[in-house]
């Protein structure tokens, strides 16, 4: 299967190990289509953004990776994830649509609008 990440499961951040330790592999690093808005979320440990479909949002997309897991272990890795992020479908800039994270719309309500930084690292790397 394939699954998008957005944020903490990136390459070298703190929950990759949750994909790595699954036996999952990177594919490729890409961006979403244009519809979508990333926001930083708070009061998450360790910091999370949330991605948002946004009908009528025109931009550059916003910068991922797909990942590639086996349907047992993306069962158990999907299990624990934590509310208000969820997995649904994501589609890319080159058309092709992947299972990712989401966020559910209530919880962007006061959250950062991030979009602007086409990404979660590029967000981090102006924050610290």
């Amino acid at each position: 299967m394939k699954l998008a990440v957005v944020g903490a499961h990136l390459s070298g951040l703190p929950l990759n190990h949750q994909l790595v330790e699954r036996g999952a592999t990177l594919v490729r690093p890409t961006w979403t289509a244009p519809w979508y808005r990333l926001y930083a979320l708070p009061n998450t440990t360790p910091p999370k953004p949330g991605l948002l479909r946004v009908p009528g949002q025109v931009g550059p997309g916003i910068e991922l990776e797909v990942w590639e897991i086996g349907p047992e272990p993306f069962a158990t890795f999907i299990d624990a994830i934590p509310a208000p992020l969820g997995i649904g479908n994501i589609e890319l800039e080159d058309g092709q649509t992947v299972k990712g994270f989401l966020v559910e719309s209530y919880a962007v309500e006061g959250a950062k609008d991030i979009t602007c930084f086409g990404g979660w690292r590029n967000y981090l790397k102006q924050a610290l």
